[in-house]
């Protein structure tokens, strides 16, 4: 299993365990801002990371590189990473005080993560 796809089930297992913390700290006032977060955290870092890694694991391998555009797939790692804690921070920000610019840089991060893994996949799916 590549290094690329080790990390991005560890971190889908980590959002996982922060989606769910975040989604049972939300009852109470202090953490009510974070209510829309827990779902994103789940969605985008713990399913969306976990299929990308398993797929990046899984796909046909080519010959050459087998695992595809590693620089694709590692940028796209950065890319939702980043958006994702910038979205951890913006969200409850957003609701505190009317500034978009982290929420927009955070859904930006995550755009070009999804868009760099479907380039890094895109080669190894292939018709007979």
């Amino acid at each position: 299993m590549p290094l690329i796809s080790r990390l991005l089930i560890r971190c889908a297992l980590g959002y996982l365990v922060a989606a769910m913390v975040i989604a049972a700290g939300s009852a109470f006032p202090r953490w009510a801002a974070l209510r829309p977060t827990w779902i994103h955290l789940l969605v985008v870092g713990w399913l969306t990371q976990l299929i990308f890694g398993v797929a990046i694991w899984l796909f046909p391998r080519t010959s050459g590189a087998p695992w595809g555009n590693e620089r694709l797939a590692w940028l796209g790692f950065a890319g939702l990473n980043l958006g994702l804690l910038l979205r951890l921070v913006a969200e409850p920000w957003l609701r505190m005080e009317a500034r978009t610019t982290l929420l927009v840089l955070s859904a930006a991060g995550q755009t070009i993560g999804v868009m760099a893994f479907v380039a890094s996949l895109w080669p190894r799916v292939r018709g007979k």
